[in-house]
């Protein structure tokens, strides 16, 4: 590697990780967090088995399971404006990836609550608690223990495919590492400068997932 290439490398690691940082990781703890309530409602609606929230959530999962996140996207920031106000680039991302990943977890949540045994909701109303009451305290708690690893990944996983939202103009990680290619042009030594940020940022979310698994193990294992 020679002086020049270095240099552009040390260089553009904080221009890259400051968008990482300020961008990219909030980007994905927003989408996140409105993701779950997503999936939870979608989930619970099933569960509950009342024929038109199923039917409504099951095509809301068909449609943005069935569907590219990239065309996802381009529908929300450059398709909407022609019905109705157009969308600023992070509120569109955020918007299409909370939809996008909802579905996905809103099933994986699902398959969670089935696999709880049908005596922990019996057991609820034994103890005089209403449905929601046995779902929030009994049933609720067992299946996001169970989602707890798929759901991680599910995390980890978003937080690269936020390099997407480049392509909707977001200044986030990606988007920022072509507009220094676009300078420099030294495309091989930046993608894999970034593609490095992106595994950092994965590794320390493995890391929180492996000891969030282990405290529940714990929790478990004492009956909690």
């Amino acid at each position: 590697m020679n002086d020049t290439l270095l240099n552009i490398l040390v260089d553009s690691f904080p221009k890259m990780l400051l968008p990482g940082l300020a961008v990219t990781i909030p980007l994905t703890a927003i989408s996140f967090f409105f993701a779950m309530i997503i999936a939870v409602a979608a989930a619970l609606a099933q569960f509950a088995r009342v024929p038109a929230a199923t039917q409504l959530c099951r095509f809301y999962i068909w449609v943005f399971r069935g569907t590219p996140l990239l065309v996802q996207l381009f529908v929300v920031f450059y398709g909407m404006p022609k019905i109705g106000p157009a969308i600023a680039p992070f509120p569109a991302a955020v918007i299409v990836f909370s939809l996008n990943e909802g579905a996905y977890c809103a099933e994986t949540v699902r398959a969670a609550l089935e696999a709880v045994p049908a005596g922990q909701l019996e057991a609820g109303y034994c103890a005089g608690l209403s449905y929601l009451q046995t779902m929030r305290r009994i049933v609720l708690p067992q299946a996001m223990r169970t989602a707890f690893p798929p759901l991680s990944n599910s995390l980890i996983a978003m937080v690269k495919d936020t390099s997407l939202a480049a392509n909707i103009t977001v200044v986030e990680m990606f988007r920022t590492t072509q507009q220094i290619n676009a300078r420099v042009y030294e495309p091989l030594a930046l993608y894999i400068e970034v593609g490095l940020i992106y595994l950092l940022f994965s590794t320390v979310l493995t890391w929180l997932q492996r000891a969030g698994e282990k405290k529940l193990s714990a929790y478990e294992s004492r009956g909690v």
